[in-house]
C-alpha cells in the first residue's frame, strides 16, 4: 500500500446546536466542579456583601450609592453589577448556567478591574494602603477562572450537565 492510499479515519466533530442546551453542555470533568465550585464560594460573600450588608458589606443602596457617587457608574448598571456579583455566584454552586455566570462575572471583574489600575498590580497585603486601594492581580485571577467555565462549562455534579444530557 503507498502513503498516497492510506486514509485515516478521524473522529468528526459532533456539531451542537445553538439552542440552549448548546450553552448547557458541559463534559464530565471533576476539575471543572472544583473550579466552579470554587470560584462560587469565593465570589458569594462578596455579592451578599454588596447586596444584602452581610460580612460588613454596605448592601444594595450603599453600594449603588458607592458605585454612582464615587465610580461614577450609570444606576442601572451598578444595580446590574450587584445583581450578577449575588446571583451569578449562586448559579454557579448549583451548576445552573455556569457558562452564562462565567461571561458575566468575567465582565464584571474586567470592569472592576478598570478601577484598580491606579493602584498598580499587587494587592494591599501588607495592609499599608486604604481600604480599597488594591490593585489589580485578583481580578485578573478571577478573569481567567470565569473565562474557563464560560468555555468548558460546569463540569460534572452540575444541573447543566443533567439537562444537557436529557436534552440530548
Amino acid at each position: 500500500m503507498s502513503a498516497s492510499t492510506v486514509t485515516i479515519d478521524a473522529p468528526r466533530p459532533t456539531v451542537r446546536s445553538r439552542s440552549w442546551t448548546g450553552v448547557l453542555h458541559t463534559d464530565a470533568s471533576a476539575w471543572q466542579t472544583v473550579l466552579r465550585l470554587t470560584f462560587g464560594a469565593v465570589m458569594l460573600p462578596h455579592g451578599a456583601q454588596h447586596l444584602l450588608g452581610f460580612f460588613g458589606g454596605s448592601g444594595f443602596e450603599g453600594t449603588l450609592r458607592w458605585m454612582t457617587g464615587t465610580l461614577g457608574f450609570p444606576a442601572p448598571l451598578a444595580a446590574a453589577a450587584i445583581l450578577v456579583e449575588a446571583v451569578a455566584p449562586a448559579a454557579l454552586i448549583v451548576g445552573l448556567g455556569s457558562r452564562v455566570a462565567g461571561f458575566l462575572l468575567a465582565v464584571l471583574m474586567a470592569t472592576a478591574a478598570t478601577t484598580h489600575g491606579a493602584n498598580g498590580f499587587f494587592m494591599n497585603w501588607s495592609a499599608t494602603l486604604p481600604a480599597g486601594s488594591e490593585g489589580f492581580e485578583y481580578h485578573l485571577l478571577a478573569i481567567a477562572v470565569a473565562l474557563t467555565i464560560m468555555i468548558r462549562g460546569g463540569g460534572a455534579l452540575s444541573v447543566d450537565r443533567i439537562l444537557s444530557r436529557r436534552a440530548e
